[in-house]
């Protein structure tokens, strides 16, 4: 796929990784994510940190931007944000491992991280 044709839609473009064979860390932050509390209708503001090792595809950040611009009228709890942002990233790149981390500001007097990694840790 070239450069002029990555979508806008929401879907996670990715390219082929130049370095297969190196284990390197990739680490996105995206400081402006916006959602909505499915109970109130309230917008939620917050931080996703996104920290992954490719192995055949990169993901494409410009298509990412709007992927993270896709949950900002949508209701969704902040726990269902980062595991639904984690399956997303996996089915589009299969990283060989991948963190997701959601820094919600504070709503009531309380502030909300929560963290998804791929592959899970075995119990």
């Amino acid at each position: 796929m070239s450069e002029n044709t990555f979508r806008t839609d929401g879907t996670i473009d990715s390219f082929e990784n130049q370095f297969p064979e190196r284990d390197y860390d990739i680490e996105f932050t995206a400081a402006e994510f916006t959602s909505v509390c499915p109970m109130t209708g309230q917008p939620d503001f917050g931080t996703i940190v996104i920290s992954y090792t490719p192995d055949r595809r990169c993901i494409e950040l410009r298509s990412f931007k709007f992927y993270l611009q896709s949950f900002r009228n949508r209701g969704i709890f902040y726990e269902n944000v980062v595991n639904t942002i984690l399956d997303d990233i996996v089915a589009a790149i299969s990283p060989r491992f991948l963190a997701v981390t959601g820094e919600f500001n504070t709503r009531g007097g309380i502030s909300a991280r929560i963290t998804a990694t791929y592959p899970g840790e075995e119990a």
